[in-house]
């Protein structure tokens, strides 16, 4: 029988469904209703729910409540810090069925190439991973990343079966000041899907920014910024991550009314807090205890993101829609049972059967050798610009602190919390060495490099002893990139990430247990942070206010310009 004919058929039940859900209750979305009855599946597509059907295959799901697959609406799979086959199989048991990434982690790393991996392995994952196409690499003209991809080479991955559109539009200056390159990638999506990325933008700046087309957006991080911004029509998604956590002052204005404008991210988050809290079936339980109701939370992890992107096939347990079915307890609990992703039950055995994709950007950390004299500050007045962290947030403030030279070296202060960060150009491209400082580690002894360093993905160093710091960063370059601690000397901790700097070829699980021992390790330095390597990858995010550093100098986001 034809494919069409058979789904009509087992829908009415005229032949037995490939597979059929029985004993549970569908929660409908549109209605709020409870639907009792089996859900009957042919294929990937769900052909029938509220009756009695027979099926090939029976799976019971006696006192358990049936939801949509969750869709994570925006978020970077590098930031993970594993390869997209052990994020699906690390996220899709929390009941995440289709993720929406934006691979410029990789690309600012390896260009076209990094895009063509992302692509090719959404072809086996079990949970569908829909690639946007990166807007923005390099995110700014005031850093130096290993690739850059104009309009021209962005065309040439478009078409791929994941695609949706164009990703997260971080430049939101070129766009109001109408930048031609920003220009000609607008135009290439025109009436296609392009991702938002504006934060703190309002007025006549964000009217612009919406103009242009852009109908997304997961940096507003305060419940007034994103009023303005779903009045002015953007769909707003609620983002929870490792570092940036804006669930609790989003919360209150998710309502029954809201809730099909609203959609939910993570944006960065790594393997160790989706093993300590979850991932997107924790910001349900969150948004549900923070007031939201189980209609509303459950709308905007599915539903809604599957409107927004354009996603007709999906977002609700309903006839002809995909087979992307979570089994809960509870829809409180959101405590997850069992999960579907196109009719595949996401177990072991489908996990096993992916197959897989060589791994791209090995040995890309070409850093200089650097020494402890590397970091040294130089300024003649004690007037000083200082990064401040805002824990649970990327923004910073930009403060002044008074440093007086020493022997021609602005020195760190650890007892005001006043420590060096460097930026040191690790592509092999011109060897740029970027000093500062930052205040929120709490740091008193050592240092922590990375080479995830968004979006440029340098490496990052931050310490008190330049001799530390200069191990460190050095270490980075023998183990081709990831995290190090380091205190008199000695690596207590660290983490290789050889797949172009950012991602373990490791399980998730030996991934998560590293991060424990780093996390380990920079509290023994002082480091009062809870997640310091990825707050110290933001801070040097140069479209993130207010002030950051690049490996070309500290940078004023708000003029959007280099401090000289």
């Amino acid at each position: 029988m034809a494919e069409l004919e058979q789904r009509i058929a087992q829908g009415r039940g005229d032949t037995p469904a490939d597979l059929v859900l029985r004993g549970g209750a569908v929660f409908d979305l549109v209605t709020g209703a409870m639907i009792a009855g089996d859900v009957a599946i042919c294929g990937d597509v769900i052909v029938g729910i509220g009756a009695a059907y027979e099926g090939q295959r029976v799976i019971d799901v006696t006192g358990l409540t049936l939801v949509p697959g969750f869709i994570d609406t925006h978020l970077h799979i590098e930031s993970s810090l594993v390869t997209p086959f052990e994020f699906d199989r690390c996220v899709t048991p929390h009941g995440v069925t289709t993720a929406i990434c934006d691979p410029h982690e990789i690309a600012n790393v390896l260009g076209l190439e990094g895009i063509r991996y992302f692509q090719e392995a959404s072809t086996r994952t079990v949970m569908d991973i829909k690639v946007q196409l990166s807007s923005c690499v390099p995110s700014t003209d005031m850093e130096t990343s290993g690739a850059a991809i104009d309009a021209d080479g962005l065309r040439q991955v478009m078409g791929h079966p994941s695609g949706i559109g164009l990703a997260e539009v971080m430049n939101y200056p070129g766009v109001i000041h109408r930048d031609p390159a920003m220009m000609a990638k607008l135009r290439l999506f025109a009436g296609g899907h392009m991702d938002g990325h504006c934060p703190q933008l309002s007025g006549r700046d964000l009217n612009a920014y919406c103009a242009a087309g852009i109908r997304t957006e997961h940096e507003a991080t305060t419940a007034a910024e994103a009023r303005e911004k779903l009045q002015k029509g953007m769909r707003v998604l609620i983002r929870e991550g490792s570092v940036s956590k804006d669930l609790h002052a989003l919360a209150p204005l998710l309502t029954d009314i809201t809730a099909p404008y609203m959609c939910l991210c993570t944006d960065d988050r790594n393997p160790l807090d989706i093993a300590e809290e979850g991932h997107l079936d924790h910001m349900i339980r969150e948004l549900i205890a923070q007031g939201a109701s189980p209609l509303a939370a459950y709308r905007a992890a599915s539903l809604s993101g599957a409107e927004a992107f354009g996603l007709r096939d999906r977002g609700l347990i309903a006839p002809g829609r995909r087979a992307d079915i979570v089994a809960v307890g509870s829809l409180d609990a959101c405590d997850v049972r069992l999960v579907l992703c196109g009719g595949v039950l996401a177990d072991k055995a489908a996990f096993a059967a992916r197959g897989s994709v060589a791994p791209v950007g090995r040995h890309s950390v070409k850093a200089p050798l650097v020494q402890p004299e590397s970091f040294r500050h130089r300024g003649n007045r004690a007037d000083t610009d200082v990064i401040g962290i805002l824990e649970g947030k990327i923004i910073t403030e930009h403060l002044h602190e008074m440093i007086v030279p020493r022997d021609g070296d602005k020195q760190p202060e650890p007892a005001r919390d006043l420590i060096r960060i460097a930026v040191i150009e690790r592509h092999g491209r011109n060897g740029n060495i970027a000093t500062g400082f930052v205040r929120g580690f709490g740091l008193r002894a050592g240092a922590i490099a990375s080479t995830v360093c968004h979006d440029h993905h340098n490496i990052a160093c931050v310490g008190v002893d330049y001799s530390d710091m200069a191990r460190a960063a050095n270490r980075l370059s023998e183990i081709e990139g990831g995290f190090v601690v380091v205190r008199d000397g000695e690596v207590l901790a660290e983490l290789a990430l050889p797949v172009a700097g950012l991602m373990s070829l490791e399980r998730f699980e030996a991934v998560r247990d590293r991060l424990t021992d780093l996390r380990a390790a920079a509290t023994s330095l002082g480091v009062t942070l809870r997640e310091p390597f990825l707050q110290l990858a933001f801070l040097a995010l140069p479209v993130i206010p207010a002030l950051k550093i690049t490996d070309r100098g500290l940078v004023d986001v708000t003029r959007f310009e280099i401090i000289p």
